[in-house]
């Protein structure tokens, strides 16, 4: 009885440890922080995303954001929670995307609001939907632009006809 009892104070914190290192973590780099703001330091940084505009203040949900890739060219799901109502997080988008060399498809304002954008090989999705209470969920996607050809794309119609 006495080598069960002190194998608990040694097993518990071992399971523990073990159990801690399952946790989520973000391959993103902590925001720099200055030794009077060490409560954010373990808040992601956008400044991985270089390439798309973030709305001031917004802040990056983990647990619907999927990135893959090297930064400049990643791929997958930015998902954020911007404090805007939004038909203001929709105009930041329509204004600032162009200054990041995104050409703009199309725009659906609504509801459920959608943006395109492409550039160079890929393909930037925009859905804004408001949140319950205050601010707006933005997911960006970005996506590897399809090649064109075969019998459909020969239908469509060339640019500058």
């Amino acid at each position: 009885m006495k080598t069960r009892t002190l194998l608990t104070p040694t097993i518990l914190p071992a399971l523990i440890l073990v159990l801690s290192a399952c946790s989520q973590s973000v391959g993103l780099a902590p925001t720099p922080t200055s030794s009077t703001a060490s409560s954010q330091a373990n808040q992601p940084s956008f400044a991985q995303f270089q390439d798309i505009p973030i709305p001031p203040g917004a802040r990056m949900n983990l647990d619907r954001t999927v990135i893959l890739g090297a930064p400049a060219s990643w791929i997958g799901r930015l998902a954020l929670n911007a404090n805007q109502n939004p038909a203001v997080v929709f105009d930041f988008f329509k204004q600032r995307t162009s200054e990041f060399g995104w050409q703009e498809v199309t725009t659906v304002r609504a509801a459920t609001s959608f943006m395109t954008f492409t550039r160079a090989n890929r393909v930037l999705n925009i859905q804004i939907n408001a949140k319950t209470l205050q601010g707006s969920e933005v997911d960006l996607t970005i996506s590897p632009r399809g090649q064109s050809g075969g019998a459909a794309a020969s239908q469509l119609p060339q640019q500058g006809q």
